[in-house]
């Protein structure tokens, strides 16, 4: 059978949606290999994964300033972590494709070295787009951002890829895939590249410690509370008013805060707010009548996938822009992260949890994503992308 390689940058809600896929993949007789951090793949992926290592930017997310918010956010994100992750990516991208040989890459929309790597090697390619924020014209009114970005995506294709070549690394022309649907997403700006909506990948994964699910009252509302695994440097104050908000509902509402830095140290669990490091967030969210979060794409579909309404509070990068697609499709309501107190946070949960047309909302997108076929329907377009001779690829030879 044909091999995939998937290109994955380090970060976990980029890495799910494609194990779903590669899975699938798999079931159906082919081979597929990873691109990417070793230990992150590996713990995600399972240990049977093929993982090619590839080096990545020690600590630049993590060392991003809390404090950071729209332009000067995407500033960093680009200048200093996804333009430094490329260059550290494409070497062992570019080992991965000559020894694994690959019939078809699978390049995250933030892993670019994977798109001019694969452009360089005459590879058909496919973007996974695990976020829509980039189709719905985000950059519109902001040219020099626009020009900013070309720019430094024009450098990169200099030293890394193909200097003939012209496809734009976040958009392939071959195939895109949008773990979302139009149910969510609205109306796309993008024009180039074929985008196949194929709704959210959503695959088992690997369990790591205990959930005491014997906590969970079944005569009480669950709330998870989740800032996802990058913004552990901002949320102490959110969490904190999320905590009182819910503790004061408590006639009601059980609360699930997850708190993987310590945000919340020294603030015990109790009967009414339990605060724990992770969480089986499929398993849970099964269980739960709604979400606080921050936004992120991959935890905004896994609720919706579940018919649970949102409240969601933006932080930076594509959050806004999924915010917005939130409040836009009905399913749930907007607070202000930074100007957030338990008042105005127990009025919005209590909108989520009371409010019939938000929860009809999440259900009618989460119908959305299972028509659109997830992994399965992912793996139909990917196997489209095969060459009829793949002996015929226009690879480079090294």
């Amino acid at each position: 059978m044909s091999r995939f390689l998937f290109v994955v940058p380090p970060l976990v809600g980029h890495v799910n949606p494609a194990v779903g896929v590669a899975a699938e993949l798999a079931a159906r007789g082919h081979t597929t290999a990873w691109a990417g951090l070793s230990e992150l793949v590996g713990a995600l992926a399972g240990p049977d994964a093929e993982v090619y290592p590839c080096a990545v930017p020690q600590g630049a997310q993590s060392l991003r300033p809390p404090e950071l918010r729209g332009p000067a956010a995407l500033k960093f994100l680009w200048q200093d972590f996804l333009v430094p992750l490329a260059e550290e990516m494409a070497p062992g991208v570019t080992a991965a494709v000559r020894d694994f040989r690959p019939d078809v890459v699978v390049a995250d929309q933030q892993a670019v070295a994977g798109a001019l790597v694969a452009e360089r090697f005459g590879l058909p390619w496919a973007t996974s787009a695990t976020t829509s924020a980039e189709f719905a014209g985000a950059l519109d009114g902001m040219p020099l951002v626009e020009a900013w970005i070309s720019g430094l995506l024009a450098d990169l294709r200099a030293s890394l890829g193909r200097p003939d070549g012209s496809a734009d690394p976040r958009f392939s022309p071959h195939l895109i895939l949008a773990f979302t649907t139009p149910e969510l997403a609205g109306p796309i700006a993008l024009s180039a590249g074929p985008i196949r909506f194929v709704g959210p990948s959503i695959a088992a994964r690997p369990t790591t410690g205990s959930f005491p699910w014997e906590w969970l009252a079944p005569d009480r509302a669950t709330v998870l509370v989740t800032l996802g695994t990058a913004n552990t440097d901002t949320g102490a104050a959110f969490l904190t008013a999320c905590r009182q908000a819910l503790r004061a509902r408590s006639a009601r509402v059980q609360a699930v805060i997850v708190d993987p830095g310590g945000a919340l140290r020294g603030q015990r669990s109790d009967p009414d707010v339990l605060v724990v490091p992770s969480v089986p967030q499929l398993d849970l969210l099964a269980r739960t009548a709604a979400v606080v979060c921050h936004g992120g794409h991959n935890t905004v579909c896994e609720a919706l996938w579940h018919g649970v309404p949102l409240v969601v509070a933006p932080i930076r990068d594509d959050q806004p822009v999924v915010a917005s697609q939130v409040v836009a499709s009905g399913a749930g309501v907007r607070v202000r992260f930074g100007r957030i107190d338990p008042a105005r946070l127990g009025q919005a949960v209590d909108a989520a949890l009371d409010d019939p047309a938000h929860r009809a909302a999440a259900r009618r997108i989460g119908a959305s994503f299972r028509t659109a076929g997830g992994a399965a329907a992912a793996a139909d377009h990917l196997e489209r992308l095969l060459p009829a001779d793949p002996t015929q690829t226009d690879r480079e030879t090294p």
